[in-house]
């Protein structure tokens, strides 16, 4: 349950993230993530039992900061909360557009016979990988385009009104916007299994182009190169916040925990259950980096969503799109639903005060993810700067504290306690204000 919960959009932006941050450094900072966002979850799953002479059994980790901090903890920790929330929607927005988008293109230019070629550089051949930052004039490419269609003027036309930034963001209104106003969405929690099949379906994916395309490698520790990147770049911190969300957890982990028949084994599940996330990060974003082909591409044409370097009539890439937009559809009124109790009712003392009290909340959620879709569909980017905000307070600074303070008042704090828990505060706040600066 951990391991289906915690996989979510980031595994599409990993590859991007260690492409920024350099082959061998992305590596290191995935384990060393990894190992510190665990640490920190497990002193989450803990805070509770540390504290004496109240029963906590039925407390989420926003009542223990409440009880730490009083209403400055209870009112920050649903700011950050909603912050994780509204951020994961926000990125399921601007990718069920990007997979609507592919999706469309694929159907019309399967029905009408259209055949696009070389108008997105990239490589030849069955399995063909394309680099759409070339092709948008972010990097060099000489390449010529040729175009052929039976009918250009209808081709003209489906550009015109099946646009991914334009267009598309628009139409997923009429779909979602109805489902979010549901006062239950417990329908849509059947369909959780999709989440697993699509993380699978993605490994089967990377495992099979990979076969086909073969290791393009090339180490250059600090060096610029045509067709590859450093192996340590100073865009690192892009990765780390990418890496928090991805990792990210710790405002539900307790409530996932209280499922568990045996209570005692909690901290070995949750261990399972990051070794198993990060090993999948590991592989997908470690294939796909060594698998690009450079030459006669450069590893800088990864993009922030992987499946975006496969064209749109890529079968399998197609197959991927069509899973991971249902899966999606389906997830993203359950956080809809979590954004409006935790919201609602701490104003109203209510989930559902009114039909227009729903309505204006699920208006101004859905109103942000069209927005960033429009003029800011960069996943990459909205990841690591919501996973940074959010991961700061969750991850971060709230257990560190906790820990502390009641290792204080139990009169067993001691120096090297300290100065650890300083640190991970410390890095915490240099990873947020990191991804401003880069």
């Amino acid at each position: 349950m951990i391991w289906n919960t915690m996989m979510g959009t980031s595994i599409l932006s990993i590859p991007w993230g260690i492409k920024q941050a350099g082959f061998t450094s992305g590596i290191i900072l995935i384990l060393l993530m990894g190992i510190l966002t665990l640490y920190c979850c497990y002193r989450v799953v803990k805070s509770r039992q540390i504290i004496p002479l109240i029963d906590t059994s039925n407390w989420e980790f926003p009542d223990v900061c409440k009880y730490y901090f009083g209403s400055f903890g209870q009112w920050s920790s649903l700011l950050f909360s909603m912050i994780s929330l509204v951020g994961a929607m926000v990125v399921y927005w601007v990718l069920m557009s990007n997979f609507l988008f592919n999706t469309g293109k694929f159907i019309y230019n399967y029905v009408h016979d259209i055949n696009v070629t070389d108008i997105v550089p990239g490589t030849n051949g069955s399995n063909k990988v394309i680099c759409p930052s070339a092709a948008s004039g972010h990097l060099p490419w000489n390449r010529s385009v040729v175009f052929s269609a039976d009918n250009i003027t209808g081709f003209t036309l489906f550009e015109k009104w099946w646009n991914k930034s334009q267009t598309v963001p628009f139409y997923l209104i009429a779909v979602l916007l109805p489902m979010l106003n549901l006062k239950s969405p417990s329908f849509f929690a059947k369909f959780n299994v999709l989440g697993t099949v699509s993380v699978v379906y993605l490994v089967l994916l990377v495992t099979v182009k990979a076969a086909h395309l073969g290791i393009h490698l090339e180490f250059h520790w600090f060096t610029e190169n045509e067709f590859f990147v450093p192996e340590f770049r100073i865009l690192f911190p892009q990765l780390t916040g990418v890496l928090t969300l991805a990792f990210f957890i710790h405002n539900c982990v307790i409530t996932l925990l209280q499922n568990n028949r045996n209570q005692e084994n909690n901290v070995r599940d949750l261990s399972i259950a990051y070794f198993l996330v990060g090993l999948t990060y590991l592989y997908v974003g470690v294939i796909i980096f060594a698998s690009f082909p450079s030459p006669p591409l450069s590893k800088e044409c990864i993009e922030q969503n992987f499946l975006d370097n496969f064209p749109s009539d890529d079968i399998m890439s197609f197959v991927a799109r069509i899973f991971l937009l249902f899966q999606m559809m389906t997830v993203y009124p359950l956080l809809g639903y979590l954004a409006r109790v935790q919201l609602l009712r701490q104003f109203f003392g209510n989930a559902y005060p009114s039909l227009f009290h729903v309505l204006a909340l699920n208006l101004a959620i859905v109103g942000a993810g069209v927005a960033m879709a429009r003029f800011y569909p960069n996943i990459g980017g909205i990841i690591r700067y919501s996973g940074a905000t959010c991961g700061l307070a969750f991850v971060f600074v709230y257990p560190s504290l906790i820990y502390m303070i009641s290792l204080h008042r139990a009169g067993q704090l001691t120096w090297p306690a300290l100065i650890a828990h300083i640190f991970i505060i410390l890095l915490g706040l240099a990873n947020l204000i990191a991804q401003f600066l880069l």
